[in-house]
């Protein structure tokens, strides 16, 4: 039987910050020659409903993004006491404006919103979150699309870091809509990367454990801090963790501390590569909404 000295390697961080920073560059390039020969520039807008401390924070992040690489930006906030039906209005408003090329409704909504309704409301080419179900159908059946943001960075740091998949297999933890269940399609699909073997596991899943030891690639997207543990991960899996839960911690100042789905100081020596919380995952989900946002104002999935 192994060691757990022996059963240790070195492993790689994915270092997801700086890739975000490598497509900011290369999209603020794009938005120069746009603007060079006297094409219009994309135009983000969001609608942030309520005060939710998450969603504060990545907003506002979308707007400082939007602004490194030269887009134009709109902010539209509510209180979360506005109506369902208002909300649909709003969504309806910038789904008819001509200079709003992609915009988002930032989740969770409150409940008295339904956000299937909201996200169904919003016209496809102008769904740069690809939460919509023609975006979502489109992925599915191969047809050009505007990909959900999260599981899209997810595969361009396989890509960019040279992560081999064809014929790995892959254990994706989560189904939800918007990052387990299109993860598992895109990383099965016969592109590159791609042509996993995927088994998409949940929280009806039996015997877990044994399932996520035999995967070469781990996603982790259950949103519970810390659940993938060392005794989950054979030795030299890549581990991709999607999770960012605010953690009460007294010692920091902002009185949180952010956990990922994976307990990093157990999993890591075991990785070959692994994504940090925060520094991973997070900041591509960003990066690859201004890659939304660039293919709609160029309609490239949509033609104009």
């Amino acid at each position: 039987m192994n060691t757990a000295s022996e059963q240790t390697t070195t492993y790689q961080l994915i270092d997801g910050k700086k890739t975000a920073e490598d497509i900011k560059i290369e999209i603020a390039a794009e938005v120069e020659k746009l603007k060079a020969s006297g094409q219009k520039v994309p135009h983000l807008a969001a609608i942030l409903v309520g005060h939710d401390g998450g969603s504060e924070t990545y907003v506002r992040n979308k707007v400082l993004a939007c602004e490194r690489v030269g887009y134009g930006s709109t902010l539209l906030r509510y209180e979360d006491t506005i109506t369902e039906a208002e909300l649909l209005a709003k969504v309806e408003e910038l789904n008819q404006d001509p200079e709003i090329d992609g915009f988002i409704v930032q989740l969770p909504l409150p409940r008295h919103i339904d956000p299937e309704k909201v996200i169904e409301a919003i016209r496809p080419e102008k769904d740069v979150d690809g939460f919509h179900p023609m975006n979502i159908g489109r992925m599915v059946t191969g047809l050009p699309a505007l990909l959900p943001a999260t599981p899209s960075g997810i595969v361009e740091l396989l890509k960019r870091y040279q992560i081999k998949t064809s014929g790995k297999h892959c254990v994706v933890i989560g189904r939800s809509n918007i990052v387990g269940t299109p993860v598992s399609i895109l990383l099965a699909k016969n592109l590159e990367p791609g042509n996993c073997t995927v088994t998409l596991c949940h929280s009806r899943t039996a015997n877990l454990a044994e399932i996520t030891r035999q995967a070469d690639i781990v996603v982790a997207a259950l949103g519970r801090p810390e659940f993938v543990t060392g005794d989950m991960v054979k030795p030299g899996a890549v581990v991709i963790d999607v999770g960012t839960t605010r953690v009460e911690d007294a010692s920091r100042k902002s009185g949180f501390v952010l956990k990922g789905d994976v307990n990093f100081a157990e999993v890591a020596p075991l990785a070959s590569y692994i994504t940090p919380v925060p520094g991973g995952v997070g900041p591509m989900t960003i990066a690859m909404l201004l890659l939304n946002t660039l293919r709609a104002a160029k309609g490239e999935v949509y033609p104009k």
